[in-house]
């Protein structure tokens, strides 16, 4: 589903966010999850069709209210942002993307080899799943 996957707008972004910690919920639990001041019922559930249309939820009928669930795992749609900045700022270069938040983050050998060591641990995480 990775190739269909188009960016989302701040408020999309923001359900989405709530509705992959949740797992499931209907409106009211989705505007539960924002700080205060938390956006109007209606707003929600605009941004809930949105995300329906988009592919990103799907809901459910249980009684007489929807349940809305995601359609897009939080890994997927973070590995799409990724990959768009990668592209996007950096021309496809991983090491000039890595080298620039170092310079802005004005990090020194220690943590970069610690980034390196956690990149390390991540990688081997994922070739024994």
């Amino acid at each position: 589903m990775t190739d269909k996957i188009k960016s989302l707008t701040k408020a999309e972004e923001q359900v989405m966010q709530i509705l992959w910690e949740l797992g499931e919920g209907v409106v009211k639990d989705v505007v539960d999850g924002f700080d205060e001041p938390k956006p109007a019922y209606t707003t929600v559930a605009t941004v809930l069709t949105v995300l329906e249309k988009k592919g990103f939820a799907a809901r459910k009928k249980v009684g007489n209210v929807n349940l809305y669930f995601p359609e897009i795992s939080k890994k997927e749609y973070t590995g799409f942002q990724f990959k768009s900045l990668l592209s996007d700022y950096f021309n496809g270069s991983f090491p000039k993307m890595a080298t620039f938040f170092a310079k802005e983050n004005n990090l020194g050998i220690k943590d970069l080899e610690e980034i390196l060591k956690a990149a390390e641990q991540e990688i081997n995480n994922e070739n024994k799943e």
